[in-house]
């Protein structure tokens, strides 16, 4: 069964620039270059029923397309790392459509997210880190920043990996722009998914 989540994908220049960072921490697995993306809600392990409600809940979504930009770099876990991540710049058009994906999948029955949304591009997984050896990694790279870039979509992923990291699947992509018409197509879940749990 695959597991869905929703997500924006990143730039081929922000995500070369965030492979250029990759090195340097032992203790990280580093995520591949073709899987760099922001999550906007998780889903998980859904049946091909639920899927086919959330492209429908999903691309009833309106919303302008909008530039984002990646800055900074941190670890999630405090006392003990657990990931190295980027950071997105302040960007009110994200968290909008954010809160609009999460209320549009919350009115088909997803439970709500215990976590709070920071927008972030995961760069590695940590493996028994040092947190020494992070401090330093992350001292010498925190004044990372890309390029801005254009969200011009956002995008369903599955994924069969229950470890995390990819590879990621697009599953549909929901067009962003402020004459979105009513529909930009959503009949392939089925096809798509049917496929995956074949």
């Amino acid at each position: 069964m695959p597991r869905l989540f929703v997500a924006l994908e990143i730039s081929r220049d922000a995500a070369l620039r965030l492979s250029m960072l990759k090195g340097g921490l032992p203790c990280a697995r580093w995520i591949d270059q073709e899987n760099y993306h922001i999550t906007l809600r998780f889903i998980g392990d859904v049946d091909a029923r639920f899927a086919d409600e959330a492209v429908a809940a999903l691309d009833r979504i309106e919303a302008p397309a909008f530039e984002v930009q990646l800055a900074g770099l941190d670890a999630f876990g405090s006392r003990k790392p657990h990931s190295i991540y980027a950071g997105v710049s302040p960007n009110p058009a994200l968290e909008a459509l954010q809160g609009d994906v999460d209320r549009a999948l919350r009115r088909i029955g997803l439970a709500p997210d215990p976590k709070k949304f920071t927008p972030h591009v995961t760069l590695a997984r940590l493996r028994q880190p040092k947190s020494e050896e992070v401090a330093r990694y992350l001292s010498g790279r925190g004044d990372f920043r890309s390029e801005p870039f254009r969200a011009s979509r956002f995008v369903l992923f599955s994924s069969k990996d229950s470890v995390g990291g990819g590879p990621y699947l697009v599953e549909e992509a929901f067009e962003l722009m402020p004459e979105r018409g009513a529909s930009s197509g959503g009949g392939t879940i089925r096809e798509s998914i049917a496929a995956a749990w074949r």
